[in-house]
């Protein structure tokens, strides 16, 4: 049972503890540059004609920035209500798989759990992921959903504001940062065979999807390029090991 606990606090990982100050500054880092971008949310957000009311609701309420610009990205094309928040809600369903491993990895009280739930979100799980101990998980996790919900909140009500004098939105491609900031913490995770071998199907499962199922179901979809790219590894280490040479004895 001790030794069990023991694996449980580092997650399996070898690299021994990490500075607190090292995961603060990590975290940070991740929760600064993220939440500078809640600015190009409510500028888009306010030009697909949302009001101040309801674009700042939505990054308060909401807090997962994918699903927010799809909604807002829908509904400036013109798009049904319903449609545009269906297709929000598949893109957020990945936030319920990510708790399902931080909360293994956090082990927090019961009562705390529905509050940081509201954190669970692309960045705080990779910065989760990639710290060696329980301690530095919490840290990471903490630090990193604190600044990046109260600057993506505040970011939000200035983009918001802003938005007459930024002008056409369409012309500023404001759109495309929340994309391109889960691009920029997904690359550096990418680091084995198999990590890079889901992106890649990944992308082509939601790319080639993408003109023929409903908005936000090729996400979904793409999320099997996990299992399937683990399945074929697995194989192909079963068939490695049976035909290795039997051990001596």
């Amino acid at each position: 049972m001790a030794q069990q606990t023991a694996l449980a606090d580092t997650h399996g990982n070898a690299g021994g503890p990490k500075p607190d100050s090292a995961v603060v500054r990590d975290a940070l880092g991740v929760g600064v540059a993220v939440g500078l971008s809640g600015f190009a949310f409510g500028v888009t957000s306010a030009g697909s004609g949302l009001g101040l009311l309801q674009t700042c609701a939505l990054s308060l309420l909401v807090f997962t920035g994918a699903s927010q610009f799809a909604l807002v990205g829908a509904l400036a094309a013109g798009g049904n209500p319903l449609t545009a928040a269906a297709g929000a809600f598949f893109l957020g369903v990945r936030n319920a798989f990510y708790g399902l491993r931080l909360s293994q990895m956090l082990a927090l009280p019961r009562a705390v759990r529905p509050f940081a739930a509201q954190w669970v979100i692309d960045e705080t799980t990779a910065v989760t992921l990639a710290q060696p101990t329980r301690r530095a998980a919490r840290i990471g996790f903490t630090v990193t959903g604190l600044t990046l919900y109260v600057l993506w909140n505040l970011t939000t009500l200035l983009g918001a504001l802003g938005a007459k004098a930024v002008g056409n939105t369409d012309a500023w491609g404001l759109d495309a940062a929340g994309p391109a900031v889960f691009l920029a913490l997904l690359a550096p995770m990418l680091k084995s065979t198999t990590d890079r071998a889901v992106a890649a199907l990944a992308v082509l499962l939601g790319l080639g999807l993408l003109p023929v199922l409903p908005a936000g179901v090729p996400v979904l979809v793409a999320a099997l390029a996990a299992p399937a790219a683990l399945f074929v590894s697995g194989r192909r280490t079963g068939r490695t090991h049976d035909d290795s040479p039997e051990e001596t004895r």
